[in-house]
């Protein structure tokens, strides 16, 4: 890990939306909290219906990071090569939950080169649009697979896009004086913090962060988190990940996290916790800031 922050050194925060673009409420929800709250940054998912309103929303947004949430789980494919139907059922929708697309994009080179060329064609797409990526990221952590990762980081610098999330969240987050997360969020924490570590690794030239936080408190971030981040977190520079978002054409069957978008959206734009990283001397700025 990068040496941890001295009293002397202005701490920076990464706050980024992941999921935009995946309904038309969940974009209206990021542009609100990045307007009247603390969002810094957002992730487009340009394969979900809402996709193109969200490249509309960033192009109107002052000093808003735009980066790519990286899909291989949800819907249909941007790819049209032939490559890509290894992952898809029947319907051409992507048809392996995260945990087999790691099993076989370690074990099956013909897996691993649909894998790339899905991945190219969504961060082409993004580009296509007059956007220039701040940094990639995923749904559900798929960059982090160990054997993804080397195509992630293949395709970032083939594209030139200067950063990757590093899931990395200190293990003492799930445990106080942090907000209380429960056995699924600490187990999923866990193993994302070890496939972080064998990313650092293979590739650390495209970590620009030192902490990740909300893998062991997604869908349960609220004002009290942030207090924490506020208060606990040691690094020069961290990222918080975020799914703020008005719920009302929300496909539930594309996430788990309903209800709890507008609880964040709500917390993302509280004065108090403006208030935390003020009195805390955060800094608060996107990928595209950091050097």
């Amino acid at each position: 890990m990068s040496d941890l922050n001295s009293s002397a050194m202005e701490k920076r925060l990464i706050i980024n939306a992941d999921d935009f673009g995946i309904c038309e409420g969940v974009n209206k929800g990021i542009v609100e909290a990045h307007c009247k709250g603390v969002l810094t940054s957002g992730t487009i998912m340009v394969n979900m219906l809402a996709a193109e309103q969200a490249v509309e929303s960033a192009r109107g947004l002052a000093n808003f990071g735009v980066g790519i949430h990286l899909n291989l789980t949800e819907g249909r494919p941007v790819s049209k090569e032939e490559d890509v139907k290894c992952m898809l059922d029947s319907d051409g929708k992507f048809a392996l939950s995260a945990g087999k697309l790691a099993i076989r994009a370690a074990l099956r080179g013909k897996v691993r080169a649909a894998i790339e060329a899905e991945l190219s064609a969504q961060i082409q797409w993004v580009i296509d649009r007059g956007i220039k990526p701040t940094h990639l990221d995923s749904h559900k952590h798929i960059h982090s697979f160990p054997a993804i990762f080397r195509i992630v980081c293949r395709l970032a610098k083939q594209f030139g896009i200067p950063a990757i999330r590093f899931c990395y969240e200190p293990e003492r987050v799930s445990s106080s004086p942090w907000p209380m997360s429960d056995a699924q969020g600490r187990t999923r924490a866990t193993i994302v913090r070890i496939m972080a570590k064998v990313n650092r690794w293979q590739d650390k030239g495209f970590f620009k962060t030192d902490a990740l936080y909300g893998v062991a408190h997604t869908g349960k971030i609220n004002i009290n988190f942030f207090r924490a981040v506020s208060l606990y977190n040691p690094y020069r520079t961290a990222e918080v990940m975020t799914h703020p978002g008005y719920i009302y054409d929300l496909d539930a069957s594309q996430t788990r996290l309903v209800n709890q978008r507008e609880a964040e959206l709500e917390a993302l734009c509280s004065e108090k916790t403006k208030q935390f990283f003020k009195e805390a001397g955060i800094k608060l700025v996107h990928y595209g800031e950091l050097r």
